[in-house]
């Protein structure tokens, strides 16, 4: 373990900061930030920092600290290269947020290189799986950096929140809340997805078990990509809270970035809620799974994070409460445990991608399953398919028709509705948004996030996106599909001329300069094109005449409901 984390006199923070300013500032993205919340808060104890190598191979062989303290996942601060080549032994890094405000100091005393096979070893270790299919090992391979760093850790200041700010505790000021209430045992509900009747029947009887009031302790970091925003599942907490008896249950919110890691992640999370206070965790059949592999298999066995917490919850010190999915009897006008149901009915249940599509569709919802009050926030969030905002992401090789079927729609769109539309064209785009960046893979992965940031914001208030771009890399493209898809619709477009039409076509002469080895890096010669396994469309232009592509496009926005 690094020393531990410094607490720092009112005074002397304001010295500290002062020498900071003369630091290099080191910009956390938002996992780093809510693990550095999560350290300095106490929350992640007994960590006082990142994890130097030591501890990281230790956490991945045998989920333990060098020190033989039980932990389970690698809190690693990953950089570039290039930031790894300006560091040494002894530097001091200014933390910072994205807005720039101080957070903390980093003295550094380690940093190692994490290879392709490195990655692969901690996704194995962590995860039981190297599958991209994992949001997990996708992140760790697609998004994580090439270098880990750690030393001793300097805290000025906990990340700012201006949302739900009266929701927001430190373990420390949570434990107190316990006290002041007399609330001498309390069972921590862990939810990255609204809570229904079943959750709350789940929770009750979780506390009439054990005599425990219930701590509701929703992840509002980094959770599953697709899942539900946080804001909006704040609000259906908000509402279910009500539903308890006074005094018997409170809400309050973790800044916690899952992984998604299984039986690890329902470890690490026990170890999280015993240090908020807690002596009672409820952990699920699935805790934290990712759903369905490549193969379309469970990531992990049923019981698997069940088993393995209870492996620990003696060393834990906190009791974990293992509970089987609770389902629906329409006879008996109530909820049961799945292996307690009475066996002359059938179990009624509505499963998460079931819930989406009626909300999608606006189809009914019976009220067994819900709470009214839940379910009219989650149908805020659902607006007819004609209102919500809609990416339509256009890939193919360089001259294959992108750009002419982008703008022919958005032409016929601003005909057909009256919502705002945006064409996002590649060489506008890297005239405007990304002038200065090249052709390597590392600038046009980064051309293609600043294109989905703007797609999202624009999404998210309801608008009609175009964007027309060679986007030649699945992983990224898979990244701007998470982030479209978080603000309304997405569909994916393959414009999938062959190559040797697109040669004809080429009016800059592009090609024929690639061909003779003057461009290095173009997409289709020089460089790779991975073309997209699972669009929502294919168009090959070489076979279809421009107004045919156009009406097969509008027609497809029709069908799916996002024109009228």
């Amino acid at each position: 373990m690094e020393k531990e984390t410094e607490h720092l006199l009112t005074e002397e923070i304001e010295d500290y900061k002062s020498l900071a300013l003369s630091l290099p500032s080191y910009t956390l993205n938002q996992r780093q930030l809510c693990d550095l919340e999560l350290i300095l808060n106490q929350g992640f104890a007994p960590l006082s920092g990142f994890l130097n190598q030591a501890d990281y191979y230790s956490v991945l062989e045998h989920s333990r600290l060098a020190d033989g303290s039980l932990w389970p996942m690698p809190i690693t601060l990953d950089v570039s290269a290039e930031w790894a080549k300006t560091l040494q032994p002894g530097d001091k890094l200014a933390l910072r947020d994205p807005e720039g405000l101080l957070l903390a100091q980093l003295e550094l005393t380690e940093l190692w290189e994490v290879n392709a096979a490195q990655k692969a070893e901690e996704a194995q270790a962590v995860f039981g799986s190297q599958d991209l299919a994992h949001p997990g090992v996708r992140y760790l391979f697609q998004q994580t950096q090439g270098f880990y760093i750690s030393g001793k850790l300097t805290g000025f200041s906990l990340p700012q929140h201006y949302d739900f700010f009266h929701l927001r505790h430190t373990p420390a000021t949570l434990r107190q809340f316990f006290k002041q209430h007399a609330w001498d045992k309390v069972v921590a509900f862990q939810t990255r997805n609204p809570m229904h009747r079943a959750h709350q029947e789940l929770t009750r009887l979780a506390a009439e078990s054990t005599g425990a009031r219930v701590l509701i302790h929703p992840v509002v970091g980094l959770t599953k990509p697709g899942d539900i925003e946080a804001y909006t599942r704040v609000r259906c907490y908000e509402q279910i809270l009500k539903s308890y008896t006074p005094d018997s249950a409170c809400l309050s919110l973790l800044p916690l970035a899952m992984r998604m890691a299984g039986p690890r992640e329902a470890l690490w999370h026990a170890l999280i809620r015993k240090n908020y206070g807690c002596t009672h965790f409820i952990v699920g059949r699935d805790h934290a799974g990712p759903g369905k592999n490549s193969q379309g298999q469970d990531f992990y066995e049923a019981y698997a994070a069940q088993n393995l917490a209870l492996e620990h919850q003696e060393e834990i010190g906190l009791q974990i409460l293992p509970f089987q999915e609770m389902v629906y009897s329409q006879k008996q006008a109530r909820y049961f445990a799945v292996d307690q149901f009475p066996k002359d009915e059938e179990p009624l249940r509505i499963s998460g991608t079931e819930l989406r599509e009626r909300l999608e569709k606006h189809l009914d919802i019976p009220a067994w399953f819900s709470f009214p009050e839940v379910l009219q926030v989650l149908r805020q969030d659902y607006p007819p398919k004609h209102q919500q905002g809609l990416t339509l992401l256009f890939t193919g090789l360089p001259s294959s028709g992108k750009s002419t079927i982008a703008n022919a729609l958005a032409l016929s769109l601003r005909e057909l509705t009256g919502r705002p539309v945006t064409l996002l064209d590649g060489d506008v785009v890297r005239t405007e948004l990304s002038k200065g960046l090249g052709f390597s893979r590392e600038d046009r992965e980064t051309n293609l996030r600043r294109v989905a940031f703007v797609a999202k914001e624009i999404a998210k208030h309801g608008g009609l996106v175009l964007c027309a771009l060679v986007a030649p890399y699945a992983g990224v493209r898979a990244e701007f599909r998470a982030m479209a898809a978080s603000s309304g619709g997405f569909m994916e477009i393959h414009v999938s001329t062959p190559l040797s039409v697109c040669e004809i076509r080429d009016r800059k002469g592009l090609y024929k300069k690639a061909r003779a080895g003057h461009l290095p890096e173009f997409t289709g010669i020089s460089d790779p094109y991975e073309a997209p396994e699972n669009p929502e469309l294919h168009l090959d232009t070489s076979l279809m005449q421009p107004q045919e592509v156009l009406q097969k496009l509008i027609q497809h926005l029709k069908n799916e409901g996002y024109l009228l």
